[in-house]
């Protein structure tokens, strides 16, 4: 139920603003009532339409930054700062130039709570919320290559056309990476023994369903699974599991072991180990002020119905600070953000 207060808002700095009625709702409104949350619902879909632009490579200028703040006066005074980018952004994030910042998966900012694999040092990251979604990095090969182990890749130094991201930056290369190495190789060596590359900006790009589909790629390495893989298993494709010894590295860094289950995928022979690939934790330095935590998870929570979850994962707001399969959690949550969670458990 929308109430209409008696007492109107009046807005005028010189900037066209017109006689607002001030609204409020037992329940948050799409949008929220005055002229300035109209403008910025126009910048908003102005950022969506320049940054989506699907033209643009993943390595462009795709991303967007909000800022929270005070345009009143000659300069925009800034308060709260977000956005989602690589894993990186989590150093910005710690020295104060961003205030939270968007990570896939959740197993990235293990590494730099730890201070393993890209990070040389811990850093005081504190997980606000993490969107629940569920994923798994798998690597497919092509029944042709006759292998079941990418250390017979190794071994045989088989010239390969491996499909990959096309962002040197991607959390999926990151994990290439730091996994190849632990076979005794890297991804030049593909191009060494002969093999080349089929590079890829999303996991479904076109690109690469249409050389799966020819049978022209050997080797897919990628996460977002459920875009690229059905179609992976359906032309002669297998999906390599993963020895203990290679997981029980890959975990001391700070990557999570799942299963790729046959009851979600049915052209698989069984269950398979590979790496866990959920979550998307939006993180905060510890040092922010609880408050400031405290109302990014009231916020989520007033805006859930206007969030595009994916599909049967969201359990509710309440459950974003939980360590479930969806939103795996290995690092502590902000003071502010607990506080939020302990006082709305049911």
């Amino acid at each position: 139920m929308v109430e209409i207060d008696a007492d109107a808002l009046t807005i005028d700095h010189g900037r066209g603003d017109r006689h607002v009625p001030r609204v409020h709702c037992a329940e948050m409104e799409r949008l929220p009532g005055g002229a300035q949350f109209i403008r910025a619902k126009m910048l908003w879909e102005i950022a969506l339409g320049m940054a989506g632009d699907p033209s643009i490579p993943y390595y462009g200028n795709r991303d967007i930054s909000l800022v929270i703040g005070n345009g009143s006066a000659e300069k925009f005074t800034a308060s709260v700062s977000m956005a989602p980018g690589s894993p990186i952004l989590s150093h910005a994030v710690a020295r104060g130039e961003l205030d939270m910042a968007f990570v896939n998966p959740s197993g990235l900012l293990t590494q730099a709570y730890r201070g393993t694999g890209l990070y040389r040092e811990p850093l005081p990251v504190r997980v606000i919320a993490s969107y629940p979604s569920w994923d798994r990095f798998v690597i497919a090969a092509h029944r042709r290559l006759g292998i079941g182990s990418l250390k017979e890749v190794v071994n045989r130094r088989l010239a390969l056309r491996v499909s990959i991201r096309e962002d040197a930056t991607h959390s999926t290369r990151v994990l290439i990476d730091q996994l190849l190495p632990l076979y005794g190789f890297d991804l030049s060596s593909f191009t060494t023994w002969g093999g080349s590359q089929q590079l890829n900006g999303p996991p479904h790009d076109r690109r690469r369903l249409a050389e799966i589909e020819a049978g022209s790629v050997d080797l897919v390495f990628d996460e977002g699974i459920r875009g690229w893989l059905p179609t992976a298993l359906s032309h002669d494709m297998q999906v390599l599991e993963l020895e203990p010894d290679i997981l029980s590295q890959l975990q001391a860094i700070g990557w999570r072991s799942a299963v790729l289950p046959k009851a979600r995928f049915p052209e698989l022979e069984r269950d398979v180990h590979v790496v866990d690939y959920s979550g998307w934790p939006l993180y905060t330095r510890a040092a922010l002020a609880e408050d400031v935590a405290y109302r990014v998870c009231e916020a989520i929570a007033q805006r859930a119905e206007e969030i595009p979850w994916e599909p049967g994962s969201f359990g509710g707001a309440h459950t974003l600070g939980d360590d479930t399969e969806v939103t795996p959690l290995d690092v502590p949550l902000h003071p502010g953000a607990e506080r939020w969670y302990r006082e709305h458990r049911p």
